[in-house]
């Protein structure tokens, strides 16, 4: 089959980064696959897994004339089988792109906490958790494939070398803290703040965040606020790494949501899963069930002490840390290698292509939805509300 796979950013970020890893693994199975994107630090990324670049402009609307004729003019000059949109805008390019007579399949993938309700329903959509596959089906899409967030466990493992990560940052020997993530309010930022607490609160413990976004100015605040409480350079921001591994192989502990956590667990460290709401929780046998079935995240706690708690229990105990470690790379391993889920990703593949002509009316609902969405957003703006990240950050606020 030829391919399209269109990821919704090229920032540093689990869904996109899955993205690409799978476009990659999907061609080794011996199909034909083009990666369009705009341009951005992942870019590197695509060349070095040997995979084609299309650029789309950085600068655009979401969704987008320009990239629904490129998605047209790539489906009509190479014969492509399949158009891949990874999250909402990238779905209704796909969708509109390869047009009403589908000269192409679109089909989709929502690794976010939730699915937007305007999303269009007749697309096979492909989601990374059973809460998110039920609701989906419960809500009329037609067809809902649960793929959770795949891990390279093998470029992802406890025999990557930090590459010297402590020295170059000038951290010190205490327990290692670390977070990758993208700085962005809503989903990510509460944790990441209550991560800056927690961690002032230890004796000997140090923090470092990795990563960058429309947020950092805030963590870089709470971490100055942290650092001054403490005494000591407890926190630690590098800003964005094109490659993260060595922070994650320098950990003692992980702290995050989502793919980074799985990443984390790949590399055999100890990992406290973050959330809103104040929820945080570290990952044992016992508190596996919840994220297998609910996702990488979680809603409801009491915010920092019990963040501090699990951190410093995990501090106290190099035992613990090693067991728990273990267990996290013997799950990834097991449930969420790369090859596995090339293999189901192939397979949705080869069913969408199957598939034959377009609902117009589900078109019609879902563009509707969209406006409507697009309408009220502007409003918010107009009102002085401070929008959320994105819609689906929004429908998961709202559970």
């Amino acid at each position: 089959m030829r391919v399209v796979v269109y990821p919704h950013s090229m920032e540093l970020g689990g869904s996109q980064l899955n993205a690409i890893q799978l476009a990659a693994a999907v061609r080794d199975r011996g199909h034909e696959v083009v990666v369009l994107s705009e341009p951005g630090e992942l870019v590197p990324l695509v060349a070095e897994q040997g995979l084609e670049h299309v650029e789309i402009p950085l600068r655009r609307k979401r969704p987008d004339r320009r990239v629904v004729s490129a998605v047209s003019r790539l489906v009509r000059s190479r014969g492509i089988d399949v158009v891949h949109g990874y999250e909402w805008p990238p779905a209704f390019e796909a969708l509109y792109g390869v047009g009403i007579r589908r000269t192409a399949a679109p089909i989709a993938t929502v690794m976010s906490m939730s699915v937007v309700p305007f999303f269009p329903r007749s697309i096979p959509l492909i989601v990374g958790t059973e809460q998110i596959r039920q609701e989906a089906v419960a809500a009329g899409h037609h067809r809902v494939t649960l793929l959770e967030p795949p891990v390279d466990t093998d470029g992802d493992s406890p025999e990557v070398s930090d590459g010297g990560f402590r020295a170059r940052h000038g951290l010190t020997d205490a327990p290692l803290v670390v977070a990758v993530s993208r700085l962005v309010a809503d989903l990510k930022l509460p944790g990441l703040l209550a991560a800056c607490d927690a961690v002032a609160e230890l004796d000997d413990a140090q923090l470092v965040i990795v990563g960058d976004g429309p947020a950092r100015e805030e963590i870089a605040e709470r971490a100055e606020k942290a650092n001054a409480r403490a005494g000591r350079r407890a926190v630690v921001l590098t800003g964005q790494l094109a490659d993260p591994r060595p922070a994650y192989a320098a950990a003692d502990i992980a702290v995050g949501m989502g793919g980074s956590a799985l990443r984390a667990l790949s590399f055999g460290k100890p990992l406290v899963v973050l959330g809103l709401d104040g929820f945080s929780e570290l990952v044992t046998r016992e508190s596996l069930p919840r994220f297998l079935s609910g996702g990488w995240w979680g809603f409801g706690g009491d915010g920092v002490p019990s963040l501090t708690a699990s951190l410093r229990r995990l501090v106290e105990s190099p035992g613990l840390r090693a067991e728990l470690g273990e267990f996290g790379r013997k799950l990834v391993v097991d449930r969420f290698s790369l090859r596995r889920a090339a293999e189901l990703q192939e397979q949705e593949y080869e069913i969408a292509a199957r598939l034959s002509g377009t609902d117009l009316l589900d078109v019609v609902r879902s563009t509707v939805g969209l406006a409507t969405y697009k309408v009220r957003r502007k409003l918010s703006r107009l009102r002085g509300r401070v929008a959320v990240d994105d819609a689906n950050a929004a429908a998961t606020a709202r559970r």
